[in-house]
């Protein structure tokens, strides 16, 4: 078992200045320090349901093709309380960490904050929020406003567009997940931020690094089931951890 702090340590700043590759995988507790309601539980800010059907299911592939409307109302109703949500400052230290290094972020998330603090190389595994896709002719098409103008909206071919979001009962965008295990694997610094590591394939990243040689550093506020595969975890929230450990 590797070990667990509630500060920064010395020795962790110096890995991290050494530090030419990083690779980030960052999960809904990054979000949630931004005000982010987590969906399936999660604490004070959990959602279990909407309109008496459990999330699970109105994140599914199965109510998509058979509702497409309802499907939409729902990923409309997580839109609205998102549209004033703003990057924290864990989100800016990660963006700022791409001076002078090679960093990449794998992310759950499909709020789209990594880039908005100006991440430039972000693996949204499971999509993003703000995005439409269209299966007749494959656009992915800019959703920035919220509420939509018509329920579904359509693409500029005329299909109507879905969520661009993994749904519950699909797989992986093509590649992503591939691009995230070769950043794993090559990188010297490995973070786990924000998540208990639990979903696959996403979980298999930290452990990959690990196994390639890199250094694993997890940082969440309680110890998650990946606490015991990781070289080091700290016990604190993004926000407060992240930027401090540029600080000399």
């Amino acid at each position: 078992m590797g070990e667990v702090l509630s500060v920064v340590s010395d020795a962790l700043r110096r890995r991290f200045r050494d530090a030419e590759r990083i690779a980030v995988l960052t999960g809904a507790g990054m979000s949630a320090e931004s005000g982010v309601p987590t969906f399936r539980g999660g604490g004070g800010t959990g959602i279990w349901e909407w309109k008496g059907r459990p999330v699970t299911e109105l994140s599914s592939a199965e109510l998509l093709a058979e509702d497409p409307a309802l499907v939409w109302e729902w990923f409309e109703y997580r839109r609205g309380l998102m549209k004033a949500v703003k990057p924290n400052a864990g989100h800016f230290a990660l963006a700022g960490w791409e001076k002078g290094r090679d960093v990449t972020i794998a992310t759950q998330n499909i709020d789209g904050l990594h880039a908005a603090a100006g991440s430039r190389r972000v693996l949204e595994m499971h999509g993003n929020l703000w995005r439409g896709a269209c299966a007749r002719c494959g656009l992915r098409k800019d959703l920035p406003v919220t509420p939509l103008p018509e329920v579904p909206p359509h693409c500029d071919c005329g299909a109507p567009l879905r969520p661009d979001v993994v749904l519950f009962g699909e797989m992986l965008p093509p590649g992503v997940y591939d691009a995230a295990l070769g950043a794993a694997v090559a990188c010297d610094l490995f973070f786990v931020i924000g998540t208990s590591a639990v979903v696959y394939p996403a979980a298999y990243l930290p452990v990959e690094a690990r196994s390639a040689g890199a250094f694993v550093v997890e940082v969440n506020p309680e110890e998650t089931e990946i606490t015991g595969r990781v070289d080091v975890t700290i016990l604190g929230k993004a926000g407060e951890i992240l930027p401090n450990l540029a600080h000399s």
